[in-house]
């Protein structure tokens, strides 16, 4: 397929070379070969965006003073403007990113079940009356923040910018978004979307960027109210100091490790299902991948046998060409430190039960194999640090008590896994773990509706939801002395 969408930056409702005029080539994973050209945003571009997006977040501004159940049906717009081309997206994402067309028409099924669903919020955002003593009325409305920022990351690129651009254009705020100079195309999609639904110039605005330029300058900027990033711990960090120079919130979603807790009466077939595709769906590359299997010592070797016995089974490749059901991971450098990670996990120690490296019979494509590692203790690498790959580490517990010491023992807190067939272990091991989310008897699991985000190093605030209206609107406290 020869890319044929938009390779410009949208900026202010036009299609606008890059003011360096600089370029990014893209690749397609799968094949190594160039894919598409496309303008590379500098700190002038973040800076035109950012000015439009201030105007049209004005009051009095065409989008300011929108009807709410209007701007609503706008967003219903850009959700049917997705839909219509929805296969054409779903194959760029795939050459763009690797993943296979599968996973990828998931992903934008995933946007346009959000824009849905938020657009639904635009005439809902009340506040309330507080009862204060004496004569006097109080109370509160939610009001938008403003221009927000949105730096998107490799992995999921057209679903986590629909992650937040909706509930912040559905709270009234306009948008910047950046997506990864790795995987720019489908991003830009959102700029025709917003084209077709006839959002007002400047509302939603997409500039592919590196991230130590573009990124930067758009989190330090000092007319952006609010800033989404997703993505990696280290760089999280980076973003939020940024904007702490102007005092600007922030929603950071990052890092992960999650375990799956599997105990002895679990039904180990479905876990066995929902730990292969909690690993290996993406090529492991989520922040939110089951990464750890903690399993009970009585049923371990049963369980292994079973994920192993699907790991191997599973076929690599694009998905477009052949018949894969693992896609390659994004880049040289990625599949190269994936293969490090394995090679630190046998030198610790770790038991490769299977894969742990490149496929013989692939000659192009940055594939790994789907991993397994056996013998591994909770204090070595591969269960420590993000590997970012479809690598699983096993670790065996002998009760419930170590089982959720081995769960809690990270720095990470994002998504959890139970598997158990009995209640009153799920509700009070789901009590237990320091984590943002849990998940029990399936994995992984997220709908437009539910909060997504983690405790400690995983991030702060939430997407998706009520808690992504909170994170895009302020509350105005209104005192009236009535005598």
């Amino acid at each position: 397929m020869e890319y044929s969408g938009p390779s410009e930056l949208y900026v202010d409702g036009a299609w606008t070379d890059a003011v360096s005029g600089e370029t990014l080539q893209t690749f397609d994973p799968a094949t190594e070969t160039e894919y598409a050209t496309v303008a590379l945003a500098g700190e002038e571009d973040v800076r035109r965006a950012v000015d439009a997006a201030s105007r049209a977040a004005e009051r009095g501004s065409e989008w300011t003073e929108l009807d709410p159940a209007e701007r609503g049906a706008a967003l219903r717009r850009m959700a049917d403007a997705i839909e219509e081309r929805k296969d054409e997206i779903t194959l760029v994402e795939s050459h763009d990113n690797g993943k296979t067309p599968f996973e990828a028409g998931m992903e934008v099924q995933m946007v346009i079940d959000t824009f849905r669903y938020f657009a639904g919020w635009t005439d809902k955002l009340t506040g309330e009356h507080n009862p204060v003593p004496g004569d006097r009325l109080n109370y509160t409305t939610r009001e938008p923040l403003g221009v927000t920022g949105h730096i998107v990351p490799w992995n999921y690129p057209f679903q986590l910018a629909g992650r937040s651009l909706a509930p912040a254009l559905a709270c009234g705020n306009t948008a910047v978004v950046k997506p990864s100079s790795q995987t720019p195309l489908s991003a830009l999609y959102y700029g025709l979307a917003a084209e077709e639904a006839g959002l007002p110039d400047g509302v939603v605005n997409v500039i592919p960027g590196s991230g130590s330029e573009a990124g930067a300058a758009l989190a330090e900027h000092d007319d952006v109210a609010h800033v989404a990033f997703t993505g990696s711990t280290e760089i999280g960090k980076r973003v939020m100091a940024d904007a702490a120079q102007n005092v600007t919130g922030v929603t950071l979603e990052l890092g992960g490790k999650g375990p799956h807790l599997v105990f002895p009466e679990a039904d180990l077939g479905a876990a066995a299902k929902g730990i292969h595709y909690g690993i290996f769906m993406n090529a492991g590359q989520m922040c939110w991948a089951g990464s750890r299997l903690l399993v009970h010592e009585d049923v371990a070797d049963d369980l292994v046998e079973r994920v192993v016995e699907g790991a191997e089974s599973t076929p690599l490749g694009s998905g477009i060409d052949d018949d894969g059901r693992m896609g390659p991971v994004v880049s040289e450098d990625q599949r190269e430190q994936i293969l490090d990670y394995i090679q630190t996990g046998v030198d610790e120690g770790a038991t490769v039960a299977c894969g742990g490296g490149v496929p013989e019979d692939k000659e192009s494509g940055y594939f790994v194999e789907p991993t397994v590692l056996t013998d591994v203790t909770n204090d070595m690498t591969v269960a420590r640090e993000e590997i970012f790959g479809p690598v699983l580490s096993v670790i065996e517990f002998s009760d419930e008590e170590e089982a959720i010491e081995l769960a809690n023992d990270s720095p990470y807190g994002l998504l959890s896994g139970i598997w158990t067939e009995q209640l009153s272990r799920a509700h009070r091991v789901a009590d237990a773990l320091d984590y943002g989310m849990v998940s029990v008897n399936e994995y992984p699991v997220t709908f437009p509706q539910t909060p997504f985000g983690g405790t400690k190093e995983s991030g702060n605030g939430r997407e998706q939801g009520l808690e992504a209206v909170r994170e895009y609107t302020q509350t105005k406290n209104v005192n009236v002395k009535l005598d």
